[in-house]
């Protein structure tokens, strides 16, 4: 899935079109235990609330592919209700309460008993909206122009969106009809999605019906647990781990060579590839294997043992035949050099300027100076020292 498939949804979901018809909504406590579910006709809202419902939804599309949003592909003996839910447009109530029943399990599964009163007291309760909508998939015409007067398909899909309900402090509100500050109870208010998906996956106007789209607020968390209640799915390395195993894997397998000047070159060369990747939104995410970084490495002036010694390393630590996200890798707007006592961040297109010097027996990291200083906003001069 891409950028401009991802667009199109989204640009489904603009308050001011109404496209989705319906929202069905599941509101459960800590325990699990369902408080209400519900339907909306998106017609019958008022303005400000659709609004935020598209919100919520839109939520659930954002960030890049590979860290906040992974395709999890389901495993062969999964059943259909994905399947069913979506091809009866939410109307079949069983059919959507089990459905509900399944993702409560697996919020459940992250979110055991509380051990304690006060743990209980504090707990959040869920908040589960879906949506179906159906998408007309346009042709495009040889310039990957979207032409609006023509479609030969459509592209029928459900949304989800999990948010965390919080209870509020009591609080004093005024009352404009006796002009005083009296006590707000508290109330319960829902969050940002803190999980969610897309099924099925959407690719270049087809329907992946083995694989759903999943988002997670949190790039630290790949949501085992809900993943495989929910659904048997297992579910990927989270990017922020991928990242830290990736730097881990350099360190330990390149060593001494594993030097400022390798890893300037790995990111000037992966971030030159990641902004080609993305001038054409038609493009997939780039993805890079093993082989991959291994010449990038080799480019970089490592030796070949430990290349080879970093290829071992990435099919122990990834799994044979992995590719992962090449934004997880590098960080292509950021360059950041830090020392125990002092961190030191860097235009990534100026990074060729840090250089490393040995000098009477110490070790240095040399910057230029070219221009002003400032040091927390305040200019200052620099003296040429003899």
């Amino acid at each position: 899935m891409n950028q401009r498939d991802l667009a199109e949804i989204k640009r489904r979901l603009n308050p001011d079109k109404r496209n989705p018809s319906v929202i069905c909504g599941c509101y459960a406590d800590h325990t699990g235990n369902p408080i209400t579910s519900f339907q909306l006709p998106v017609a019958a809202l008022y303005e400000q609330e659709n609004e935020k419902y598209m919100a919520l939804f839109r939520k659930v599309l954002s960030g890049p592919i590979g860290q906040t949003l992974m395709p999890i592909a389901f495993p062969a003996e999964t059943d259909d209700l994905l399947l069913r839910v979506r091809d009866t447009a939410m109307r079949d109530e069983d059919t959507l309460q089990e459905l509900f029943a399944r993702l409560i399990a697996g919020i459940r599964a992250e979110h055991p008993d509380m051990q304690s009163v006060e743990d209980a007291q504090t707990a959040e309760n869920w908040l589960i909206l879906m949506l179906h909508d159906d998408m007309d998939v346009r042709k495009r015409d040889v310039n990957g122009d979207a032409d609006y007067d023509n479609s030969d398909r459509a592209f029928s899909y459900l949304l989800c969106a999990v948010c965390p309900v919080r209870q509020e402090k009591p609080a004093l509100r005024y009352l404009p009809s006796d002009g005083v500050f009296a006590e707000r109870p508290p109330e319960w208010l829902a969050s940002a999605p803190a999980l969610g998906f897309l099924f099925p996956l959407y690719e270049g106007g087809a329907a992946d019906v083995n694989t759903m789209l999943f988002y997670s607020r949190d790039s630290h968390d790949a949501h085992e647990a809900f993943l495989q209640a929910a659904f048997g799915a297992e579910a990927e390395m989270p990017a922020a781990e991928q990242t830290d195993s990736f730097q881990t894997l350099l360190a330990q397998t390149l060593g001494t060579e594993c030097s400022l000047d390798v890893v300037q070159e790995m990111h000037e060369t992966v971030s030159g590839l990641i902004e080609e990747q993305q001038k054409d939104r038609d493009a997939e995410p780039l993805m890079l294997s093993k082989q991959d970084v291994a010449r990038v490495l080799t480019d970089a002036g490592v030796s070949e043992e430990k290349t080879e010694a970093f290829r071992q390393g990435f099919d122990a630590t990834f799994g044979a035949g992995a590719v992962l996200p090449a934004v997880n890798l590098v960080a292509p707007r950021q360059f950041r050099v830090d020392l125990p006592s002092v961190s030191i961040k860097v235009d990534p297109r100026q990074a060729d300027l840090l250089e490393t010097r040995t000098i009477d027996g110490r070790n240095y990291l040399l910057i230029p100076i070219e221009g002003d200083i400032s040091v927390n906003g305040q200019p200052v001069f620099a003296p040429i020292k003899g």
